[in-house]
């Protein structure tokens, strides 16, 4: 009877020579992988060191080498990744930031506008329908041609990142997004309303929301991208903030200026022509901001990307191969794809609670609940700004701090999930302090999430300035098209389906009744769950080799020499106690099938 016993007819009692032998079969590239927590080049290590070990205790031949296993595609582009240069030629150019937000400022004015007039164009533009359930249909209509925009997005981050990563560069992408806003605002104060063309002006205003929403698919990703890369690594965290906090000064510019005109005209002329003079205030700040993108100098990064792209291009014309688009580049990937992904999820409860807490709550406050007027909730809205505008730099700044930037997203995120639907709950105080503190809180941790997430977003991509442009503006525009957009819808439909509940079930208690009026907040509540879930198992960032990343894999070859001291422990024991038995028995080693010296 042979000494040592194979795995598969091992007994239940386990002799010394035995657990070697078991350990010497368990020693599998795969095997170590899922049971040791070992990557495929420290079992191959392990095996290697195993080989030399038996060799020089007496084995004729070591074990034949293991076939070497080719790395698949996403593992060598994450490999790639993470030993990409790093960026060093930010200079934190100030007319570079200037435009970035100047232009953010411009846009989402342009943008913000609709939204917060949503109800007197749903009014001009579509046809009336009979009591609450017709301003109801009105409204819908109204939000239905304000997602419509969204849905551009996602092309004109196609098209403004093809221009700007393979054609113009940054800055002209930016003069043109700046540009093709311009016309459909401008022309959007002046468009008759539904009682005068009929079917003609909600088509016109489709076309023209169209045009927004291609020229805001390249713009916010445009100001990022450029204002970062011109940047030093010790200050995206503040720039990156900047560019956010001027898109949400181009919010509060419109609040402002919707407030006033409340404020100012009487509710009859609003309805009639007094929604369409903030759009009127468009053509005034274009030229200004046109002057100042002017001023404006290139990425370098991008310039030393664009003179190795020319070389790469002469040597693909010569071997008549064609050039690709920048976003097929991408999808092409599997590991820009996963990247992608993890993105859109992560951004998903910042984009829909941004346009949530500054667009929405003001609609469900005054219309939907008629918890106040009009005015009153344009006025806290613009006090909620400011506040958010406040914590955002602050927490950019902050994001620089950490060794990580991942961090102050991971803590802030578990805020959202708690905040939204409590904010709703405070609504029901029916005290005015009460519904600006509940804003006020939800704002908090929207501002700590998204202080650093403009610089890490950018990073994500910094590795191939030929793709940065238009990752960031795919992966930034895909998720304010599924999120973002589609928030006033979801929102309404919950609160509707919420007052259902409540008329179906007269006999509910108030603590009852609350639930309901919760269900938009707690929508939030899911989104912020799925971007805990990207950023911790999905996506991958160049600081994992500065932090985590490192320390995962010291642990591991610190395992690794533990299992390599196992081994000569085991060896040693087993050349000792077996030595005599292997001469008289002709013990034959089982990995190579010859007996023994």
């Amino acid at each position: 009877m042979p000494l040592v016993q194979t795995p598969s007819t091992a007994s239940t009692q386990v002799s010394g020579p035995d657990k070697f032998d078991e350990v010497l079969y368990s020693i599998d590239p795969d095997a170590a992988m899922r049971l040791n927590g070992l990557s495929w080049q420290e079992s191959q290590e392990m095996m290697e060191f195993t080989e030399e070990s038996s060799y020089m205790r007496g084995l004729k031949e070591p074990l034949p080498p293991s076939p070497v296993k080719p790395k698949s595609k996403f593992k060598k582009e994450e490999e790639e990744f993470y030993n990409a240069e790093q960026n060093d030629s930010g200079t934190d150019d100030v007319w570079g930031l200037l435009s970035s937000a100047g232009g953010n400022v411009y846009e989402w004015y342009d943008f913000a506008v609709y939204g917060l007039m949503s109800t007197e164009i749903g009014h001009n533009f579509f046809p009336a329908g009979q009591g609450e359930e017709g301003d109801r249909e009105q409204l819908v209509a109204a939000f239905e041609v304000y997602f419509v925009a969204f849905l551009m997005r996602p092309i004109g981050a196609v098209v403004f990142g093809e221009i700007g990563d393979r054609w113009l560069g940054r800055k002209n992408a930016l003069v043109l997004s700046i540009v093709l806003i311009t016309i459909p605002s401008v022309l959007m104060g002046f468009i008759p309303g539904y009682g005068t063309i009929g079917e003609w002006a909600p088509t016109i205003l489709v076309l023209l929301r169209i045009m927004q929403g291609l020229s805001i698919g390249g713009q916010l990703a445009g100001s990022y991208v450029l204002s970062i890369e011109q940047s030093t690594p010790h200050n995206r965290g503040i720039r990156g903030a900047i560019c956010d906090v001027s898109s949400v000064a181009g919010f509060l510019a419109a609040s402002a200026v919707c407030a006033l005109a409340r404020t100012f005209l009487r509710q009859e002329i609003m309805e009639d022509w007094g929604w369409r003079v903030p759009f009127w205030v468009s053509a005034v700040i274009a030229p200004v901001l046109y002057k100042v993108v002017h001023n404006t100098e290139e990425s370098q990064h991008w310039e030393q990307s664009a003179s190795v792209k020319e070389t790469e291009d002469i040597i693909r014309e010569a071997e008549n191969k064609s050039d690709t688009p920048a976003f097929i580049d991408l999808f092409r990937s599997p590991f820009r794809v996963r990247q992608l992904t993890g993105m859109i999820c992560l951004l998903s409860s910042m984009l829909a609670g941004f346009k949530m807490l500054f667009l929405w709550v003001p609609i469900y406050l005054s219309s939907l609940r008629g918890l106040c007027s009009e005015a009153v909730a344009g006025y806290i809205n613009i006090v909620t700004i400011v506040f958010y505008m406040c914590v955002l730099i602050a927490a950019g700044r902050l994001s620089d701090q950490f060794e990580h930037r991942m961090d102050l997203i991971r803590i802030a995120i578990p805020g959202v999930i708690i905040s939204a639907p409590v904010m709703y709950g405070m609504f029901e105080c029916d005290s005015m302090l009460g519904i600006l503190l509940a804003q006020f809180q939800m704002a908090l941790c929207l501002a700590l999430l998204q202080g650093g997430m403009a610089a890490y977003e950018v990073e994500l991509w910094m590795a191939d300035p030929s793709l940065s442009f238009t990752g960031v503006a795919i992966g930034h525009n895909l998720g304010s098209c599924f999120f973002g957009g589609t928030l006033p819808l979801i929102a309404t439909s919950l609160f509707y389906t919420g007052s259902d509940m409540i008329q179906n079930k007269g006999s509910w208690s108030a603590e009852e009744d609350l639930l309901p009026h919760l269900l938009p907040g707690l929508y939030i509540s899911v989104l912020g769950l799925l971007g805990l879930w990207a950023i911790n198992f999905i996506i991958r960032h160049p600081h994992d080799i500065k932090t985590g990343e490192k320390i995962i894999r010291q642990k591991r070859k610190e395992k690794l020499r533990h299992m390599k001291r196992l081994v000569i422990q085991l060896s040693s024991s087993f050349m000792e106690t077996s030595k005599k038995e292997k001469v008289q028995e002709g013990y034959r080693a089982p990995w190579d099938g010859r007996p023994m010296a």
